[in-house]
């Protein structure tokens, strides 16, 4: 009964992932052979298992360099970000009833569903140089700032995006910790600091795990937001791979910067695996 899927995945994607890698690797026959006919600047195998040229190329290019710096930076900046907003309003939703609690978990979850593309444009607009932002302080004689066209506007694009899903992922785990549990620990003399840290944290690390994962993953092969708030250049490597399959006719290299992000996603999911077992190892026990 689980062949059909796995036919179907082995098909549609596993397929077009290692005809992809061939390619990049400098095979141009076979399933590449139309591609490799009307791309440009490509590199063609010298040996049996093909040629390292493309990766070599991408990788020591310093317009490359500086893109895949700021895929970096903008992924641990954004990720740290959605955990700390994300596990506070799960915290102050599992320690408080107020209006104030409910309200920020609502929240938190409105960009779910709001398309990217248009939070991604009303985002760019508030934060232009006649945005809301800059209108409202030139009120008071202050003059804004401009984050239109920059990487703090891919940040704050990135964590509106993300947020939700990590709200809803932490909060489930927050809110799944026993309040005996807690109670107990406040009644040892432990401060609210130290029963977060030591009790409730804790116990909700797979959720936080999988929440970082899923947001760092997310970010890092993200195209939309960098595409409408980011600057020209540097651009993260999300929009680097369509200019450079669509625009400068370099398939090869935009292959090779796809598995550059296939690579940093498999270290980051590499957490999410052991997450995993760690959940699957709790419920054997």
């Amino acid at each position: 009964m689980a062949l059909p899927p796995i036919v179907l995945i082995l098909v549609f994607v596993g397929l077009p992932i290692v005809t992809a890698l061939l390619y990049s690797l400098g095979h141009t026959g076979g399933l590449n052979s139309v591609t490799a006919t009307i791309a440009q600047h490509q590199h063609v195998a010298t040996s049996w298992w093909g040629t390292l040229d493309a990766y070599r190329e991408v990788l020591t290019n310093a317009r490359l360099q500086r893109d895949l710096a700021l895929t970096v930076t903008v992924t641990v900046v954004s990720t740290v970000a959605v955990m700390l907003v994300a596990f506070g309003i799960a915290l102050y939703q599992r320690l408080s009833d107020s209006r104030l609690a409910k309200a920020l978990a609502v929240l938190a979850i409105v960009p779910m569903f709001i398309p990217v593309v248009i939070g991604s444009w009303a985002i760019l607009l508030f934060y232009s140089g006649t945005g809301f932002v800059r209108t409202a302080l030139a009120q008071i004689g202050v003059e804004g700032p401009v984050w239109a066209y920059t990487q703090t506007a891919i940040i704050i694009g990135s964590v509106w995006t993300s947020l939700p899903f990590a709200v809803l992922m932490i909060s489930s785990g927050v809110q799944a910790v026993p309040d005996a549990v807690i109670e107990a620990s406040r009644d040892a003399g432990a401060s609210l600091a130290r029963t977060v840290w030591s009790v409730i944290l804790p116990m909700a690390t797979v959720p936080v795990i999988i929440a970082a994962t899923f947001t760092a993953i997310g970010v890092l092969g993200s195209f939309t937001v960098p595409y409408f708030t980011g600057p020209n250049a540097p651009t993260m490597l999300g929009v680097d791979i369509n200019n450079y399959f669509s625009s400068f006719n370099q398939p090869q290299q935009s292959v090779v910067m796809a598995f550059v992000v296939f690579a940093l996603a498999s270290v980051i999911g590499a957490a999410y695996v052991w997450a995993n077992f760690r959940t699957a190892a709790k419920a054997v026990r």
